[in-house]
């Protein structure tokens, strides 16, 4: 095929792209600002686990990696929701018990993209190389070794930024007069936390669930791991009465947990120290336009769209991404510009429906889960799609469990949100009505 591309970043989607793309016979040079995970590195440093569900795994099947991958992931049926007295309520994600999310560890994945994608000869992966600017025209990326500290030029066809939500390839693209760019930021921060396993390795919770402490204004979230532990999630506002400003000595901290998490507070040994330790991530939106510039630059994953984790989906949209990029490729082999643009206006759209379902999820998980009404209506979701198979689908078995188009799910949402809605209004009232009329009927 004889084009050459320069790949900004190997980690999930940046690893896979250049498998999807040293199989259709590019040149592939992928650089990597951090160490190689292989080595016993942590990835990413701080990280929330990843929910990889059916868009992700198509992704991978595509590459013949899914089993490989899934090995190391732990099924999630539900959500566990804890209430402050420790009573528990578990609800399923799906009415059929074999639509599940997957619980995987950032490691694991990256080590799996990346060894698949050295299996091409025409991929060369570059760890401890950090971009530091784009020449959009030329294209090249400078990039600093940062175990020599020496200079390094990557010249190519195209260079490829899959370099996460501070993406400097993006960071060149924003020179760029007419460039679009906007990032907003959550009033919540994240802190990462762990329950570690039982003597005997085994769980301390229900293994096949996401746990959730659901608590108005803010909310913890544990995700199990095959050695038995589970990672923590707290997400609180950085500031306001109750906030990670607020806490001010160790026994505040000890004393906000007891208070709203007390089941968890046995489970964790090392709660105060995973407090004290852990750096406090933020949560940031970021959208742009274009995502490409000529047939030289374009933007993958993140590096376009960062979104909130609450919809378990920006690793899933990113994989996504990479297919949709591919084939885009395929279909203009020759008009590389031409596909760039294709691969963007196919995506965009969808990008900033999950950016907006999101947020919104986020509102839902801290604040509606524990909520009967919550309840009452995933039932009624599942009894509906029960009642009309291939007709009514709830919003999340869209976005999780098929690969239906993100603003299409979102849009049909909509439409059955409203005509259930007017039903049950349209049903109560010719309840009343019936009931009216009795009551005459007896009266007269």
């Amino acid at each position: 095929m004889g084009s050459k591309f320069t790949l900004i970043g190997s980690g999930l989607a940046g690893g896979l792209l250049a498998g999807y793309l040293g199989r259709r016979g590019y040149e592939i040079d992928l650089y990597e600002r951090r160490a190689d995970p292989r080595a016993g590195n942590t990835v990413g440093g701080r990280s929330i686990n990843l929910a990889l569900s059916t868009r992700g795994i198509h992704a991978l099947q595509q590459l013949g990696i899914a089993d490989e991958v899934l090995q190391h992931a732990i099924p999630m049926r539900g959500r566990m929701i804890h209430d402050r007295s420790g009573d528990l309520h578990f609800s399923p994600y799906d009415r059929d018990p074999n639509k599940y999310i997957n619980s995987i560890g950032r490691g694991a994945l990256n080590t799996v993209v990346i060894e698949a994608a050295q299996r091409y000869p025409n991929v060369r992966v570059r760890f401890n190389h950090r971009c530091t600017d784009v020449d959009l025209n030329a294209p090249t990326a400078q990039l600093l070794d940062t175990e020599t500290n020496q200079l390094v030029e990557a010249r190519a066809d195209a260079v490829i930024g899959v370099d996460g939500a501070f993406s400097a390839v993006r960071g060149a693209l924003q020179r760029l007069d007419r460039f679009e760019y906007s990032q907003s930021y959550l009033a919540h921060g994240y802190k990462e936390l762990t329950i570690p396993p039982a003597a005997d390795g085994s769980w301390r919770m229900e293994k096949n669930a996401l746990h959730i402490w659901p608590r108005k204004s803010f909310m913890m979230i544990a995700l199990p791991n095959p050695d038995g532990s589970f990672t923590c999630t707290l997400f609180w506002e950085f500031d306001g009465p109750r906030s990670f400003a607020s806490i001010r000595s160790d026994d505040d901290f000890r004393r906000f947990f007891h208070e709203e998490f007390p089941d968890a507070v046995p489970l964790m040994p090392a709660l105060l120290d995973d407090f004290k330790e852990n750096a406090t991530g933020s949560l940031v939106t970021i959208r742009c336009a274009p995502w490409h510039y000529e047939d030289k630059v374009a933007l993958v994953g993140d590096a376009a769209h960062a979104v909130v984790p609450f919809y378990g989906q920006g690793m899933n949209a990113a994989f996504e991404d990479c297919v949709v990029f591919d084939e885009c490729l395929a279909e203009f082999p020759n008009e590389r510009k031409r596909a760039f643009a294709e691969y963007f206006g196919r995506r965009k759209e969808n990008a900033d429906a999950l950016a907006d379902l999101a947020v919104h999820n986020f509102i839902e998980m801290r604040d509606k889960t524990a909520a009967r009404t919550f309840r009452a209506k995933k039932k009624l979701d599942h009894a509906l799609e029960g009642l009309l198979p291939g007709l009514y689908l709830p919003l999340y078995t869209m976005v999780s469990f098929t690969r239906i188009p993100y603003a299409e799910a979102a849009r049909r949402a909509r439409r059955q949100d409203a005509v259930v809605y007017a039903s049950l209004i349209a049903l109560a009232l010719f309840v009343v009505a019936l009931m009216c009329g009795l009551v005459r009927a007896v009266s007269g």
